[in-house]
């Protein structure tokens, strides 16, 4: 009966071993299921600057070096712009990512993320360079993707603010996920050394602001604004009319004692195309011909053409 005794709690043991062992195996299956349903939207392993970098939540934090106190830290930035890059039916991203290498610099890179039914597959990364003033990222003809920002002129100190319009034009090859840039040989392209505020009525676009929103004039083409050399401006809108005074300081800009009609029409956006204009910090203008107003801390850009 002893015998009979251990070998029965011999084989109880042995079935909650085995139960145990089945059970851990069961979660740790659903905890990895979990984790590949959670894949942030711009996670993904990018290349950057000829190194492997895996974004996880839009983030990435390794080490400079070994046992090294220094942090390579790579984010999502935003500026994002979408389209079905390799014709899969599945919608892919464009955008932007910064990295931080534990010095003063903030460098700006242009990546892609492929969204495959295997999963995410992230790009080699174009930088754009340090410290720069990104702009707005929007999509050109067939697949090219327009990037705009402004960078110092040659020489400045990294303490000034960018003021030099720039627009890059790429084309991602999706077979080596690697991106080429096309040359810019297109109608109506411009010089922004020889554009000025008085040159023409500027007309709003749209708004970008740097978390992927974006603000659109409902009315085609009402939101005109005219820059008069005698330091005044004014705008028509889908509404009233909006007038006052601006003042230029190299690429800084102010729009003071703006005043307007005081019609009211309802689901108008002269509310928000004032304030933009209020809060306006300086403008530069892009090769593609747009004048750029840039909003406080980098927050945003209002774009006109």
């Amino acid at each position: 009966m002893k015998k009979i005794a251990i070998i029965i709690a011999a084989v109880l043991a042995v079935l909650a071993l085995g139960f145990g062992i089945y059970t851990r195996n069961v979660t740790d299956s659903i905890e990895n299921s979990e984790s590949r349903t959670q894949i942030g939207e711009h996670d993904g392993i990018y290349i950057i600057n000829g190194t492997s970098v895996t974004l996880v939540n839009g983030v990435s934090e390794v080490e400079a070096a070994p046992r090294s106190a220094t942090k390579v830290i790579t984010r999502y930035f935003g500026n994002e712009v979408r389209h079905d890059f390799n014709g899969d039916g599945r919608e892919d991203s464009v955008f932007l990512v910064t990295q931080e290498m534990g010095g003063s610099g903030t460098f700006f890179y242009v990546v892609a993320r492929l969204d495959t039914a295997n999963g995410p597959i992230g790009s080699h990364g174009v930088l754009l360079g340090d410290r720069i003033a990104p702009q707005s990222t929007s999509m050109g003809k067939g697949t090219i993707v327009v990037v705009n920002y402004a960078e110092r002129k040659s020489g400045e100190s990294f303490t000034t603010q960018p003021s030099v319009g720039k627009s890059i034009w790429l084309l991602l090859d999706t077979a080596t996920m690697q991106f080429g840039e096309v040359a810019q040989n297109f109608e109506g392209e411009a010089d922004p050394a020889r554009m000025t505020l008085t040159m023409k009525p500027w007309t709003w676009e749209r708004t970008i602001y740097n978390n992927d929103t974006e603000i659109i004039p409902r009315a085609n083409k009402k939101f005109v604004l005219t820059f008069t050399d005698g330091k005044r401006f004014s705008a028509s809108t889908d509404c009233n009319g909006v007038g006052g005074e601006y003042a230029v300081d190299g690429n800084k800009i102010a729009f003071t004692r703006m005043m307007s009609t005081l019609m009211y029409c309802e689901n108008s956006q002269e509310g928000d195309f004032s304030k933009m204009l209020s809060e306006a910090q300086s403008y530069l203008f892009t090769s593609k011909g747009e004048l750029i107003l840039e909003l406080p801390y980098d927050t945003g850009s209002v774009i006109f053409r």
